[in-house]
């Protein structure tokens, strides 16, 4: 098992209702390579997982996006699910804080329904990504070229699917978490 990630820190910005899976698969990838993941969340206490229509698991929140700032990170991680990404969609905290990782041109990850989080706060326009089907329009109307592809990465932003992509999107979370910035990144802010 490389270390390579070692010293690397992972924000993973959830709520209610994320798809598990995309959570855990991510983290457990990060932890293998010896990073460092924390869940942020809008509230403190735990957060409920999905499996896709099903309740999961439970979730201790590490830190509250009240005390969460991206300086501290290294990379940020959006998973999807139906509900997780509308809430943070609509959570100016949420939206803030996810552009600050693009201000200080960190990665960003998200997969699925989680890039909605990445529209909402109009970071997405004139950037190649992919999303869950169901979001894909979503994405276009935003001003992204949209690929159809397990796994997209755009200078710093790597987008995939759906849980059937975490092989590919995994791999490059552990990549680009270890590439560290990307100039391009900040453009989505000041665009």
């Amino acid at each position: 098992m490389t270390q390579r990630a070692r010293g690397r820190k992972l924000a993973i910005l959830a709520t209610d209702g994320f798809e598990q899976v995309e959570l855990t698969s991510p983290k457990e990838a990060i932890e293998n390579a010896g990073g460092e993941t924390t869940i942020v969340s809008i509230n403190h206490g735990t957060i409920q997982a999905n499996k896709h229509r099903e309740h999961g698991d439970t979730f201790k929140v590490d830190m509250t996006l009240d005390d969460a700032k991206a300086k501290d990170f290294d990379a940020l991680l959006i998973p999807g699910g139906l509900f997780s990404p509308d809430a943070l969609r609509t959570n100016q905290k949420a939206k803030d804080f996810a552009s600050a990782f693009f201000a200080q041109k960190k990665p960003v990850f998200s997969i699925c329904h989680g890039p909605q989080v990445l529209i909402s706060a109009n970071l997405v326009n004139g950037r190649e990504v992919t999303g869950y089907p169901a979001i894909q329009q979503d994405l276009k109307n935003a001003g992204a070229r949209v690929l159809d592809q397990s796994v997209v990465v755009d200078s710093g932003l790597v987008t995939s699917r759906s849980p059937d992509d975490l092989g590919d999107f995994n791999a490059k979370i552990v990549e680009e978490i270890c590439e560290g910035k990307h100039a391009e990144q900040r453009q989505s802010v000041t665009a």
